[in-house]
């Protein structure tokens, strides 16, 4: 499967705008021969809304999923998009992945500081699993990866990749989660990690802009040039890292 990053600078509160973004993302993913594509945490609403957020809080099957769905369709292409989902009383940090008829949110588990923890509630830590193309697709968001629990459960479940949205923000760990950390978690489950980050500024808050997307053996097959908007292109071929799996074999001494 080719997999095409959005590295984007979501607009807090505009989700028309954020839809026309996914709509060009998309559409040149697709030219470029793409079968999915992820985006950043909450690109459709964007990360700062803040006190908007509830307002623009939809539930998994409501008119903005089918707006991103009808997108995947039109470019006959995966998409994972970050949103804020309403769920009864609860508003949830979610990423939807549409392919098709199919869909499926995941949910954040970890939330990070009282900004996350004002607006969301944080859901218990789960095996969301999707298929496409004959693989096996773990999703996290932003904070979940960097707990080693939640990537190792993924792979555990038979998960080929890890498919990240975040929006992580200027600083030196920000530098080193993205410098060492995805690489890392990706190593240690041998598998993918695409981690898919925003760009730029929007509301109180500035972010990295440093998208990644590792293999197995922990090398970086894709990265962005500078902070800025990009699309990045990923080839995720298990069979390519048979090699790394047989010596690399974490998953099956642990069970030992």
């Amino acid at each position: 499967m080719l997999l095409a990053a959005l590295q984007m600078q979501s607009r807090p509160s505009d989700v028309a705008a954020n839809l026309d973004r996914l709509e060009r993302g998309a559409a040149e993913a697709a030219a470029g021969g793409a079968r999915l594509l992820v985006t950043p945490e909450l690109g459709l609403v964007g990360y700062g809304a803040g006190p908007d957020l509830p307002l623009l809080a939809e539930p998994a099957d409501g008119p903005l999923a089918g707006r991103v769905a009808a997108i995947a369709r039109r470019h006959a292409i995966g998409i994972v998009a970050g949103f804020a989902e309403r769920h009864g009383d609860a508003l949830y940090n979610s990423a939807l992945w549409v392919c098709g008829e199919s869909r499926a949110v995941y949910r954040k588990s970890h939330l990070y500081g009282l900004y996350e923890r004002r607006w969301f509630r944080a859901a218990p830590p789960s095996t969301t699993i999707v298929r496409q193309d004959g693989l096996s697709l773990g999703l996290l968001i932003c904070y979940d990866v960097e707990f080693p629990e939640n990537v190792r459960r993924l792979a555990r479940a038979g998960a080929d990749a890890v498919l990240v949205p975040t929006a992580l923000p200027v600083g030196g760990s920000g530098e080193f989660i993205a410098a060492h950390m995805i690489a890392v978690r990706a190593f240690e489950n041998q598998l993918f990690v695409a981690y898919v980050d925003n760009c730029g500024g929007g509301g109180e808050f500035a972010y990295a802009g440093l998208s990644r997307i590792a293999a197995p053996d922990g090398a970086i097959l894709a990265a962005p040039g500078d902070r800025d908007e990009a699309l990045l292109f990923a080839r995720i071929e298990p069979e390519a890292y048979a090699g790394s799996r047989a010596e690399n074999t974490y998953l099956s001494d642990l069970g030992a």
